[in-house]
């Protein structure tokens, strides 16, 4: 595998990309892991159990750990499909457009529609913050 990449199964928009990714050429190089499944350690992953559930992270085989946008340039670079945009993504303005919107949606997604409901994934540091 060249990238294991952490994503939110619960999440129902985090989710349907994810799968989407899953079905592209190339997808075969990535390990996709759902951090709110029983056997997940993010520890153990060499992850923070709280920040993993805040902002998607990818870790690259060399252990460099990408988060935000960066974790998507990576997926993105692997699936032939999307060369084009990794690429632009990489240009200066583009980047810092495609950062400010990942802010935006990563202080959304909490209250984003939930696979189940919201108290079953109690396991989440991050779910718990905004369960209030």
């Amino acid at each position: 595998m060249q990238l294991t990449v952490y994503y939110d199964e619960l999440c129902v928009l985090c989710a349907k990309e994810i799968h989407h990714y899953q079905k592209q050429t190339g997808s075969e190089n990535i390990n996709f892991v759902d951090i709110t499944a029983k056997n997940f350690d993010a520890k153990n992953e060499g992850v923070d159990p709280f920040l993993v559930h805040k902002n998607m992270h990818a870790k690259k085989n060399d252990g460099e750990i990408l988060t935000k946008i960066n974790a998507f340039i990576a997926i993105w670079e692997i699936l032939p499909k999307y060369h084009w945009l990794a690429k632009l993504s990489k240009k200066s303005a583009i980047k810092k457009l495609m950062d400010a919107g990942y802010y935006i949606f990563a202080e959304v997604r909490p209250y984003l529609p939930k696979k189940i409901r919201p108290e079953d994934c109690s396991d989440s540091p991050y779910c718990e913050t905004h369960r209030k």
